[in-house]
């Protein structure tokens, strides 16, 4: 066994499994930094050889409340281009990940920890609620996030759960696919662990290219409309009237003016 412990995460490898832990502040919410750390995790597994799979959960009652959004607001600067970069590039590292990813949902999964949970192959929650909730925050998708909610998300719910800004249980979650299991919090990584196991035991090479063919198509759809919309997405989440929005869905859900 490997353990690294770090102030935003903690990684262990457990017979061919590696283990990475949110344990970001109080509610793991995605910043520069988090981001970065992710991404970093996520390609140093890929690259072991004595990695097989990886399990990715959280700390407490949150998974991860998705994107830090007083940081967002309250840093100037090039900090929101530099952050949209660094959550593309994590969600693409975890995306792209060749081998199983089991996400094992203890709690809340909203936004980017929605779209986190997405982007594995398989997700089981105990608790909490999972949604997508960005167009009631006022703002944009970034092509790759979308595109993995797209990939995820069954075609007759996507638009309610995006429009709507749904974030519900897990039985409610399971019921609409966006969740494979509901299991009791104790249950919760020993589950985990054994879909890792057993999805590992597919053959890497093909495994390996099995995911990449699923996910292709997602990818290449990515790249277009980054290629047309990057600028108006960095613009939209660095504008005024989006962090008048932010602070106001703030104030509205969690008190902060």
């Amino acid at each position: 066994m490997t353990v690294h412990f770090g102030p935003m995460i903690e990684s262990h490898l457990r017979e061919g499994v590696m283990h990475i832990t949110l344990r970001h502040r109080k509610a793991s919410a995605l910043d520069l930094e988090l981001c970065d750390a992710l991404r970093e995790e996520f390609e140093l597994a890929a690259e072991r050889e004595d990695v097989r799979a990886l399990i990715l959960t959280g700390t407490g009652s949150i998974f991860s409340a998705g994107v830090d959004l007083p940081r967002l607001i309250d840093s100037g600067g090039d900090y929101v281009p530099r952050f949209v970069e660094a959550l593309d590039a994590m969600l693409r590292a975890l995306f792209l990940f060749p081998k199983p990813a089991v996400a094992a949902l203890n709690g809340h999964a909203i936004a980017g920890g929605a779209i986190m949970a997405f982007a594995s192959d398989y997700r089981l929650m105990s608790g909490g609620r999972i949604g997508v909730p960005e167009a009631l925050v006022g703002v944009p998708f970034p092509p790759l996030a979308l595109e993995i909610v797209r990939f995820a998300v069954a075609r007759q719910y996507i638009q309610s759960l995006i429009y709507l800004g749904w974030t519900v249980e897990p039985d409610r979650a399971l019921a609409l696919g966006l969740i494979d299991e509901v299991v009791p919090g104790e249950q919760l990584l020993p589950r985990a662990l054994e879909i890792a196991r057993q999805v590992a035991e597919i053959a890497p090479d093909a495994f390996r290219l099995t995911k990449r063919q699923l996910r292709e198509p997602f990818l290449r759809h990515a790249a277009h409309i980054a290629s047309t919309t990057t600028d108006t997405i960095d613009a939209l989440w660095a504008a005024p009237q989006t962090h008048a929005r932010i602070r106001a869905y703030l104030a509205k859900t969690i008190g902060k003016k």
